[in-house]
Parts: structure tokens; sequence; C-alpha cells
């Protein structure tokens, strides 16, 4: 449970939200981890979370944490332009590096990412905490037992009816966050179905994104802070079609606004040959049939449930102490940003984008 007998040293880079959010489950991990540093571009921000959680040093910028000799490893939980000039410096620095999805702004700096981690030896894991939800982890056990038989095609995608976040802010910014609702949830939800589908590898994507709702100032949500001097120039609904290299496909869908009917929950259904799956939310069942009729079985929940974020954080101790890869590794991280990627160029120029895979 700890680095050359001790527990690992982790510097938190971002304390807003998701920031929070690390630091409540490492509070979880004591023994396993450590916190020693956190800062925030709003520093007073950082002296206020490292008052309430019991952080010794708050340095003045992430330079200056990632240079501390006592950091093992760093997280990275800022917007999304500061993924891969952090990621790097981590990286140069000897650090181990957990980012926040999406790994990279666009394509070429998750390879950049992809070309350092290989370079440098250290453990980097995109925080994708989705597929550490009990219901996924339930179903992947069923689907390697071969009870949904061959699964040939996937639907998965994430409707807000009302939910652009912060509105002006960096969130709908194409330069600081590098898209819209495609990007922000959409990528959670192509790494969920890529987990349940086994991890094939993506040829070809067709789609289109859309902007109906946010440059009317229209579908705003509760999420971030907005800013009315700022400006909305992403999209708000976006639709795809994967291809995989074993001939298998996958459906997307997402916005952050749309007049659809539903209860806002990120979705997956896998389609197999023997039976099939759905995951609504926190809830799951089992598609299949008996004696030529439709049986449903639904999931039950585990009667105490550590929580997805907390099996996140634990892997990524694992990682750092064994030196396995990541399940969510820069490869897969890379895979997130070819496909949205690809989906911004098909929507663009209204055809097929082959990927290209290239380092």
């Amino acid at each position: 449970m700890t680095t050359h007998g001790r527990p690992i040293r982790i510097g938190l880079i971002g304390a807003g939200g998701i920031g929070s959010v690390h630091l409540q489950v490492l509070g979880r991990l004591r023994g396993e981890c450590e916190i020693v540093a956190v800062t925030d571009t709003a520093l007073s921000l950082a002296e206020q979370r490292a008052k309430e959680y019991g952080v010794p040093v708050v340095p003045a910028d992430p330079e200056k944490l990632i240079a501390m000799p006592e950091v093992d490893a760093v997280i990275i939980a800022v917007p999304n332009k500061y993924h891969k000039a952090y990621t790097l410096a981590a990286l140069q620095s000897g650090k181990h590096v957990l980012v926040e999805k999406p790994m990279g702004l666009n394509a070429e700096d998750a390879k950049e990412i992809v070309r350092a981690e290989r370079k440098y030896g250290k453990v980097v894991m995109v925080g994708h905490q989705m597929r550490w939800d009990w219901v996924p982890l339930r179903i992947r056990e069923q689907i390697e037992r071969g009870e949904l038989g061959h699964i040939y095609s996937a639907k998965t995608g994430w409707f807000r009816r009302q939910g652009i976040p912060g509105w002006g802010s960096w969130f709908t910014r194409k330069s600081e966050a590098g898209g819209g609702p495609l990007i922000d949830i959409g990528v959670h939800m192509i790494d969920l179905a890529f987990f349940l589908l086994g991890e094939p590898k993506p040829v070809a994507v067709s789609g289109a994104v859309y902007a109906e709702f946010g440059p009317r100032k229209r579908g705003l949500g509760g999420w971030g802070v907005p800013d009315w001097n700022g400006y909305f120039d992403v999209e708000d609904f976006a639709t795809a079609l994967i291809r995989m290299e074993d001939g298998r496909t996958l459906t997307l869908e997402v916005s952050w606004a749309a007049h659809v009917d539903g209860d806002s929950l990120p979705f997956v259904h896998l389609f197999g040959t023997e039976g099939g799956a759905v995951i609504r939310g926190e809830t799951g069942k089992f598609l299949t049939e008996r004696d030529g009729k439709p049986v449903d079985i639904p999931l039950d929940p585990p009667a105490d449930d550590e929580g997805s974020r907390v099996r996140l954080a634990r892997h990524f101790l694992e990682c750092i102490r064994t030196g396995r890869k990541p399940a969510t590794s820069v490869e897969t991280g890379l895979r997130s940003n070819l496909i949205i990627e690809g989906i911004y160029e098909s929507s663009r120029t209204g055809r097929e984008v082959v990927l290209d895979w290239s380092i």
C-alpha cells in the first residue's frame, strides 16, 4: 500500500468542483495515499480547500506543485485546454498523472501525451469513473461468461433537456473546451461503451453536430458559472455512427439541450446474439428470451458499494505501486479524442472520416 514503504503522495491541480470530489475520495484512502499539495488559478479557493481537507502546502501555481520533490503523482482537474501542458510537465518531472477527461483538447494533444507516456514510463490514467460503477462491472462479468453471446452492436448516449453548463464560460468556448456535449459528456459514454464492448478498435466515424439552443441562450443548466460577456461557439447536440475494425458498430447521441421526453440519464444498450443489456443511470438489466418470450432480469445493487470514484482512485494507486497499465490508459484517451475529432470533421464535410491512429 505504499511506495518505498510510505503512502503515495499526491498533488492536486484544480480546486473546483471535480477537484473537491478528488479531495473527498482520497480522504477515504488515507494510509494508501496522502494529499500533500493543492493549487488553483484562484489561489484563495485552493487555500480554502487546503484548510477544509488538511492539505499542508498551497503552491503559487501548477508549475511549482509539479516541481515539488515530495509529490509522487499529480491529479489534473482543470479546464480541458490545460490537460496536455500539465500532463507533459508532470511526466517530464517524473510524476505519475491522473488527468480528468478528455485526455486532450484534440487528437494531436492526445498523441503528444501518448508519446510522452512512452518516453518517460510513468503511469498516465484518464479519469473515467463511469466504467467503475457497479452496474457496468456486473454486466462486463456476464459478457465475459458469454451470456450475451456475440455483441454485434451498441447504442449509447446522454440527453440533457436543459443542461448547458456555465454559458459563456470555458465550457462553451471551443478554444478552451474543445467542443460541447460531445467532448464533455459524450466522451464518458464512448469510454463506457468501449469497455463493455471489450475495447475494439474504431476505424471510421460518421456524424453531425448542431447548435440550436446555446446561441439563443436557451437550455441553460445549473452546472458551471455563466459569463454573460462570454460566448457560445460549440455544439449542443451530436449524433454519430462509429464503425469498428471487426465490423461492429456503436451509435452515439448526446445533448446539453434538446426537446426530449426522458429522464436525462446516461444510457447504454448492448445487442447480443444470446441476450442484451441496458444501463440507465445507476440501474441495469439483462434482456433475454425464455420459451419464446422476452424476459427482463433487473440487476440488484450491492449492499455496501464504496462507489465508482473510490474504485477509480484505488486502481490509480495500484497502477503506481505495480507499474500496471491503467484500464483507462493513454491509448483509450487517444481513442476517444480520435472519435470525437472525427465526428466534428464528419459534420463539417458531410462525409465518413477514417481515423488516423499514427503516433
